[in-house]
């Protein structure tokens, strides 16, 4: 049986007040070289603008995330990772653009490779446009350590809950009697009003529409 001891119970204090009192963010320093991080899932986006401390410690200076327009859930994984990193440099543009050399973290290898396609689309040729206004290298890092930025993607209040496209329905439908129309020419025939208005149809005149009685004359043309 597990015990929460009063050092489970100091370390637990501890974590809480770590998150809840400053710094928790490091304040941006010009003076050191800038780094990112950035991911994709199925439904969001996420990055960090990063710093190296003093003591050589990965330290967050910005985060970001947003979830993907329904339009970019379309996208291939590929064009997703890139799109991440399209938002990370510009949502990080000020700390960026027109600085030192930085790295842009991906779980992807594919966006290494990207400037070497010798076909792209013209979404991807529009972002390399984008991305050749900056001076960065890509540098691949594995899913298992790329946590920050993962976790940022994949919050659940970006998720986008789909409905079962297995889910049957029952659908009840009624075949019409063979009879039906022969029901249908028997009541016209024995409906007073409507056999006065197929008598009058067969052979129209002035004098046949005198006939009618008064109340099917209107439904009758002149």
């Amino acid at each position: 049986m597990w015990d929460w001891t009063a050092e489970c119970q100091q370390a637990f204090d501890a974590v809480k007040q770590g998150l809840t009192e400053a710094p928790i963010l490091a304040v941006a320093d010009q003076d050191r070289p800038f780094h990112v991080v950035c991911d994709a899932s199925d439904f969001a986006i996420g990055c960090a603008l990063m710093q190296h401390d003093h003591e050589g410690r990965d330290r967050v200076v910005y985060y970001q995330s947003r979830q993907l327009k329904p339009a970019e859930r379309n996208y291939p994984v590929h064009d997703k990772e890139r799109l991440a990193m399209k938002y990370t440099l510009a949502k990080f543009q000020v700390y960026l653009l027109g600085s030192r050399p930085f790295v842009v973290y991906t779980d992807h290898a594919s966006l290494r490779m990207a400037i070497k396609l010798p076909h792209i689309s013209q979404r991807m040729a529009r972002w390399l446009s984008f991305f050749a206004e900056y001076n960065f290298q890509v540098e691949y890092k594995p899913g298992r350590l790329n946590v920050v930025a993962d976790a940022l993607s994949r919050r659940p209040d970006y998720a986008v809950h789909k409905t079962d496209s297995n889910a049957i329905g029952v659908v009840r439908t009624s075949t019409p009697s063979s009879s039906l129309l022969d029901d249908v020419r028997s009541a016209y025939e024995n409906d007073a009003d409507t056999k006065q208005l197929l008598n009058y149809f067969a052979a129209p005149s002035d004098k046949s529409r005198q006939k009618l009685a008064k109340h099917l004359r209107a439904r009758s043309p002149v």
